[in-house]
């Protein structure tokens, strides 16, 4: 849940105004490390295969449906955050949990696009699926690449926060899954335009992404160049 040194020291100095006697906190607490941001997190990691189910389920309107659950999957990743924070529910389960749930939460959706053309073909021909499909490929590579540069500098006892490229990034995402989900179910129930304008829109911030990952992968690595000389 939380994982960054700035965020543990704002915990710590909170720690002493949690009222651990409160229905809410006992609420929140749970028991053991099955507190309720980490069952947010699990929830989370259930509803990727229903969301995944239900792209691929042949229903009227079944996008939007699939974009539901997927909405629903990053409220719970805003939630867990928040509560984790607020009560100081922090747990080694929750660090290792919901960072792969974020990542196989995008990673899925993105993968999944990629089987049907029509979410980046549009009327820019095969060539743009190609060029989709490097791009996941680069995110994926960036994820990959920069959580395992985070282990290395972990086991030396550096911690590396998230740059602000990195969170334009994951915006970016979130927001070009939305809305290229959006365009297909719009074109799947209507001929009109707006779909493919939708479409266009999904594109331009799924490119946007793509950009901001290079930049942000390429600046951990140069920034934090030292951890590999250790």
């Amino acid at each position: 849940m939380i994982c960054t040194g700035e965020r543990e020291i704002t915990i710590m100095n909170n720690e002493n105004e949690i009222d651990k006697e409160s229905r809410a906190y006992k609420f929140a607490a749970g028991k053991g490390v099955m507190n309720l941001p980490n069952k947010l997190t699990i929830a989370r990691m259930v509803m990727i295969p229903v969301f995944i189910l239900f792209f691929y389920l042949q229903f009227t309107a079944h996008y939007f449906v699939a974009l539901a659950v997927f909405g629903v999957a990053c409220l719970t990743d805003l939630f867990d955050g928040k509560i984790a924070r607020k009560y100081n529910l922090v747990t080694n389960l929750g660090k290792f949990l919901d960072p792969i749930a974020d990542k196989v939460l995008v990673l899925s959706a993105l993968v999944i696009m990629l089987t049907v053309p029509s979410f980046f073909v549009a009327n820019l021909g095969y060539w743009a699926l190609i060029v989709a499909g490097c791009g996941v490929a680069l995110i994926l590579a960036r994820e990959i690449i920069v959580s395992g540069f985070r282990m290395v500098a972990a086991s030396s006892g550096t911690v590396i926060a998230a740059d602000i490229f990195g969170k334009y990034k994951t915006t970016c995402q979130d927001i070009s899954i939305v809305v290229l989900i959006v365009g297909a179910g719009v074109a799947e129930l209507t001929d009109h335009i707006a779909g493919v304008i939708v479409n266009y829109v999904g594109l331009a911030f799924f490119a946007l992404a793509v950009v901001l990952t290079v930049i942000s992968g390429i600046n951990y690595l140069v920034g934090n160049r030292a951890v590999l000389s250790k």
